[in-house]
């Protein structure tokens, strides 16, 4: 019972999700450097195929993994940025102000940097928007590890500000991670999102037709060239917000309540440890010096600091937004630091940008990743701890 116990408050608490995906991590990497790494591999080039008449899909589950199960995890930011834009942080200007232009000042700015250490080189040059991203779970999970010490001003800018963050990735990965398009399929697509606006408007609230519609979308955004992750937004975004009038929750707020366990708890783990496991093996200073690690490990962690930082500075001193409450610019300091951990949306954006480009763009990019994020972790982690108490013994 006490085992049942703690595993039930770990679940409850704000950094378990932040905790998983660091276990995911540390396990991939231990069993990626083990006498077991053949394993790793063979687990994640399993073979998987689903066919239904002339429908064929077959991928390893590497790409399961990153294609279909990371749908749902952007159905469900889909669904907070939906709340938020109706109803939530993101509805009045004013409150949106701070956190947006702290969103955009840190992707340009690690975008900026990432791009010139790697200016010569157009193979690398596709990774630019790989240090653009911040990771939800993990920032929360960090800052969260602070405890009441963190005003909630605070928490609310640093998850609005993620949350804009992932739009900006995604809106990113649609414009600039495009395979070759077909046609067919993104007119199969194209009738999808008809339906589900037909749906949406024709006030329908049971969840079934949306899943049906739902997998279409995703099936044929998948063929399309387009990513099929995308497929997850595009159908949050029809979900209906208003409930049917007897009192019950929303469909949009049941979904996100349902799924946000199983995505934190199960989706983002097991997509760390498909995506973290790097052989050391030859690894030196060379390797991580290497433009491409350099460029994300720079851009995570002084890129990122600088973006959030300078934008919040100069959107708060031309008066078109205030610190939020309880907060000053060490705080502000520290938060941005935090924006730096990129890991999941990082790792994804990496597997588009060098897909079919060589293992060794896969072992430098992961490793940057995993320094950016790390670093950023422990020093913004380091900087609130020391900054937060002193603020609430004033």
């Amino acid at each position: 019972m006490r085992l049942i116990r703690t595993l039930r408050a770990f679940v409850a608490h704000e950094s378990a999700g932040g905790v998983l995906l660091a276990l995911a991590a540390v396990a991939a990497l231990a069993l990626a450097n083990s006498p077991l790494a053949f394993l790793y591999d063979a687990f994640l080039d399993t073979p998987v195929e689903v066919r239904a008449g002339t429908l064929h899909i077959a991928k390893p589950l590497l790409l399961w993994i990153n294609d279909g199960l990371m749908a749902l995890f952007f159905f469900l930011v889909g669904l907070e940025i939906k709340r938020e834009v109706v109803e939530g942080e993101l509805s009045e200007v004013r409150q949106v102000m701070l956190p947006a232009f702290a969103a955009v000042g840190g992707m340009a700015v690690p975008a900026a940097i990432y791009a010139a250490i790697n200016v010569g080189d157009p193979v690398a040059l596709a990774g630019w928007a790989i240090p653009a991203a911040t990771d939800i779970a993990f920032a929360l999970g960090v800052l969260s590890l602070l405890g009441k010490r963190v005003p909630v001003g605070l928490k609310m800018f640093l998850l609005t500000l993620a949350i804009l963050d992932d739009l900006g990735a995604i809106v990113i990965i649609a414009l600039f991670y495009a395979g070759d398009l077909a046609p067919a399929s993104l007119a199969v697509a194209a009738v999808a999102l008809v339906a589900l606006f037909t749906l949406n408007r024709s006030n329908v609230v049971r969840l079934a037709p949306y899943l049906f519609v739902g997998l279409v979308l995703w099936v044929s955004v998948l063929k399309s060239g387009v990513h099929a992750t995308l497929a997850g937004v595009a159908l949050a975004f029809f979900i209906p917000l208003w409930s049917n009038g007897d009192g019950s929750q929303s469909l949009l707020r049941r979904l996100e309540q349902d799924l946000r366990p199983l995505v934190v708890f199960a989706i983002l783990p097991l997509f760390a440890f498909a995506n973290a496991g790097v052989s050391l093996h030859g690894v030196g200073l060379a390797t991580l010096i290497a433009p491409v690690p350099l460029g994300i490990a720079a851009g995570l962690l002084v890129g990122k600091t600088i973006g959030v930082f300078a934008a919040s500075w100069l959107v708060v001193q031309f008066g078109f937004a205030r610190l939020p409450e309880g907060a000053d610019w060490r705080a502000m300091f520290g938060v941005a630091v935090l924006c730096g951990i990129g890991f999941t949306m990082s790792l994804f954006i990496a597997g588009l940008a060098f897909e079919g480009a060589g293992s060794e763009y896969v072992v430098q990019t992961r490793l940057g990743v995993l320094l950016g994020s790390l670093a950023a972790a422990v020093i913004g982690l380091t900087i609130l701890r020391a900054v937060l108490p002193l603020r609430s013994n004033q």
